[in-house]
């Protein structure tokens, strides 16, 4: 009776290898306390499916990338589109083949606080103060325009 029980269980998402995607695992789903879907770049191909932790915090649990823009050959996942090679980069080790249509992987390394900020920190906060810098003088720009009569 037991063993009729297990066999009609639901079965993992991505285990059959009858889906749209290939699932790369970052970090155990135990974590979360809720999830949510976000579609990479164009509707479809690359997926993140990022957790909610129970302090608020949001992390990306696992990846979803579309079997269109990836392949399997010799147990491992090939990138076949630049978004999923951009996902696949972005991990810290290449993904482990377990079962079916599943990976697992590691996240990016953990930067520690007395390394921060770090050469690319610091080059998207220069990036977002001349970026700003910029709209105070298109916004100060068009007030001085406004102000000038010709007579």
């Amino acid at each position: 009776m037991a063993s009729k029980r297990r066999s009609q269980r639901r079965a993992k998402p991505g285990s059959r290898s009858t889906g749209r995607y290939f699932h790369i695992a970052v970090r155990p789903a135990r974590e979360f306390v809720r999830f949510r879907m976000q579609d990479v770049g164009k509707r479809g191909g690359v997926q993140r499916l990022a957790g909610q932790r129970t302090n608020g915090s949001w992390d990306t649990q696992k990846w979803l990338i579309e079997k269109t823009d990836a392949h399997i050959e010799n147990d491992q996942l090939v990138a076949d589109t630049a978004e999923a090679r951009k996902v696949l980069a972005s991990l810290s080790a290449t993904p482990v083949h377990v079962a079916g249509d599943r990976f697992e992987a590691k996240p990016r390394r953990n930067i520690p606080e007395a390394e921060k900020p770090t050469p690319a920190m610091r080059r998207a906060q220069m990036k977002n103060i001349k970026k700003a810098q910029a709209a105070v003088r298109r916004r100060k720009g068009v007030r001085l325009r406004k102000t000038v009569t010709v007579k």
